[in-house]
Parts: structure tokens; C-alpha cells; sequence
């Protein structure tokens, strides 16, 4: 099973949802960055479970240990390891599922590839997962931010069939952190909200569409061929659990312009940098970065964990129905925004270090 992400900076995450932790290790941070538990903590307090009631009421406190490659305030350029321990863990609501394959869910084709599978939640492919990579995700926040001015905004900009509208040029997380469910729509936002409520009380799920934009990332980062910056980023996005479409810059409505609409044309920038007049290409062109702002969307499906009974089967093949138990999100949007952010993070920071690497005299 691969759990990696990255060529040089380089995360392995661990763990399963009921186990005894989750965390990651970070290789190819390089030292002497200032970094302590807060920088980390501040990301996974706004992942965590438990912070509204539009969310799991699993209550973890998630504080996140720092076990190695930090040294009086400063990362040391080794393997930074990193783990949060499962408190509220619960495993015996899953106990009448462990024979049942839950719809929508990894159960029977986790099974399939491996024979075997750790029945108790989701086990790696739980959401809970996700805490090693916010986590790792922070340092690479603070590493872009401080090296290169960097700054990762994601925000709720669809649930269900509600729409915000949103700047995403000027939009801050204190816009987005204002809303209980991350949207910085105030109207929208009361709808989603309402939205969320009808569905947890019928027992059902919502899904919707995160928006994240990353602002000043410098132009040259990503290769021309396999490793496009817009693949990598898919990559990364499209790895987080209930994560069903990708699109960045115009998207799917490109194909319906023109050349000449959808072209963004150069204009002379500051100190002889060329911009573009649009950004249709989302701040990427031939899978390259080229200064402007990366505007992606990712959409997520509906929670698969709903407690109205379904259709399934057992492992004989035996036709049954399943009420699902267990404490899940009605909506996974709010909690996912920082899981997008990291990602892009993620990828971002890596793609930087290994332009340095790279670079010509």
C-alpha cells in the first residue's frame, strides 16, 4: 500500500481510525526552519472532529506531538515524525458491520485487493487518515510562507445545490473562518447551514465543492510532461477521501469558449515580469506556474455513512439491509477545506524545492 506523497519533500502517513494513533514522517523539510507544535496544532484544530454541530460529534482533542527533527525551536533537515493519538476511539459501533459491505465505501474493494481489512471504521481509508497530512501540511505552509510569500485560502464554495459567491482574489481565512460551515458568503452560507441540518436530521449526507486559491507562487514551478503542476496537484487532491472531481481555472466551462475568450493575454508586469490580463489557466500554462494566482475546485461526494438503511450485501453474497452506526459528518466541506489547503501545500513546496534543485547558474 502506498502511503507517500512527493520527491523530495517526501510525506509516509500511518495509522487507521480506530487504532491506537495516526501521524506522519516528513523527510526533505530543510533545517532551520522556526517550527513548534502551535505552527501544526493551528491546521488540525480546524480538521479535528467534534468543533460544530455540523460535524462528527467524535470528540478528539487531536494535539499533535512532535517526536523528531525539531531541536530547540528549529527543524534540523532530518525526518520530522509527527503522530496525534486516537482518544475517543470507539470500535465496537462497527461491530455489526464487520461481516457487511457499507455502500459507497472502500469495505469490499479493500477486501478484494488485500483479503483483509480492519473493519472497525474506515481504517486508512478514513478521513482520520487526513491528520498526517494537515500536519505535514503545515510545515510546508510556514516553509512557502516564509520563503516565498506564499498564501493557501480555501474556502466552502458549494454545498448541494447552494452557490457562493466569493472573491477568491482577496478572500482571507478570517472571512472563511468566520463561517460555521467555512463559507464566506454570509447568505449562502446560512443556506448550507440549513442544508446540512435537513440532512443530518433525515439521516442523509450533502456534498459540494471546496475552492482554494494560492497566491504569490513564483513562475517556473512544475514540469512540462508527467509531472504537470495542475497533475501533481490533482493527484494530491483527488487522493483525499470522498474527493470525486478536480478542476482548476476555467475547468470544464473552458470547453465551452472560444480561443480568443479563453486566451489570457500578456500585459507588462512589475519590474519586466510579464502578467496576464485573465486567468483562465488558473495560474498555471503547459504545466507550469507563471506567477499568477492557482485557482483550483474540488468536489466531494456526499458522505457515504448515512443511518438510513440501504441495500447490501454480506461476505457470502447474502442480500441484506444496513442502518449504518458509527459518528460521522453530515457534510464533509467544512472539515475538508484544511485537508485542500495541505494538499496544495504539499505539492507546491515540493514542486519549489525541486525547481531549486534544478536551477541553472
Amino acid at each position: 500500500m502506498s502511503s507517500h506523497l512527493g520527491q523530495i519533500f517526501r510525506i509516509s502517513t500511518y495509522g487507521e481510525s480506530h487504532g491506537g494513533a495516526v501521524g506522519v514522517v516528513v523527510d526533505g523539510c530543510p533545517p532551520r526552519l522556526a517550527l513548534e507544535a502551535a505552527d501544526v496544532q493551528r491546521d488540525l484544530d480546524r480538521r479535528r472532529p467534534g468543533q460544530s454541530r455540523l460535524t462528527t460529534p467524535r470528540q478528539e482533542d487531536d494535539e499533535v506531538e512532535i517526536l523528531s527533527g525539531v531541536f530547540e525551536g528549529q527543524t534540523l533537515g532530518t525526518p520530522i515524525g509527527m503522530m496525534v493519538r486516537n482518544r475517543d476511539a470507539r470500535p465496537s459501533a462497527y461491530e455489526d458491520m464487520r461481516d457487511v459491505y457499507r455502500p459507497s465505501h472502500a469495505d469490499y474493494t479493500t477486501e478484494a485487493k488485500y483479503g483483509i481489512r480492519n473493519w472497525q471504521g474506515g481504517g486508512r481509508a478514513s478521513a482520520r487518515e487526513t491528520i498526517g497530512r494537515v500536519a505535514a501540511g503545515a510545515i510546508a505552509r510556514k516553509l512557502l510562507a516564509q520563503a516565498l510569500g506564499v498564501e493557501v485560502v480555501g474556502f466552502v464554495s458549494q454545498v448541494h445545490e447552494v452557490d457562493a459567491k466569493v472573491d477568491a482574489e482577496t478572500v482571507s481565512l478570517e472571512q472563511v473562518e468566520a463561517s460555521l460551515v467555512r463559507c464566506p458568503d454570509a447568505a449562502a452560507s446560512d443556506q448550507m447551514i440549513e442544508r446540512i441540518d435537513a440532512a443530518r436530521e433525515r439521516g442523509d449526507s450533502l456534498g459540494g465543492v471546496v475552492t482554494c486559491v494560492a497566491r504569490g507562487v513564483p513562475p517556473g514551478l512544475g514540469e512540462p510532461v508527467f509531472h504537470k503542476l495542475e497533475a501533481d496537484l490533482a493527484h494530491g487532491l483527488l487522493s483525499l477521501p470522498a474527493s470525486k472531481g478536480f478542476e482548476i481555472g476555467s475547468g470544464f466551462a473552458g470547453a465551452r469558449m472560444t480561443g480568443i475568450e479563453h486566451n489570457d493575454p500578456f500585459v507588462p508586469g512589475e519590474g519586466g515580469r510579464p502578467r496576464t490580463a485573465s486567468n483562465h489557466s488558473g495560474g498555471i500554462q503547459g504545466g507550469i506556474s507563471n506567477g499568477e494566482a492557482i485557482h483550483l475546485r474540488v468536489a466531494f461526494k456526499p458522505t457515504a455513512t448515512i443511518t438510513q438503511e440501504q441495500d447490501t450485501v454480506n461476505r457470502d453474497g447474502e442480500a441484506t439491509r444496513l442502518a449504518a452506526r458509527g459518528r460521522h459528518d453530515p457534510c464533509v466541506l467544512p472539515r475538508a477545506v484544511p485537508m485542500v489547503e495541505a494538499m496544495v501545500c504539499l505539492v507546491l513546496v515540493d514542486h519549489w524545492l525541486r525547481q531549486r534543485a534544478t536551477d541553472v547558474l
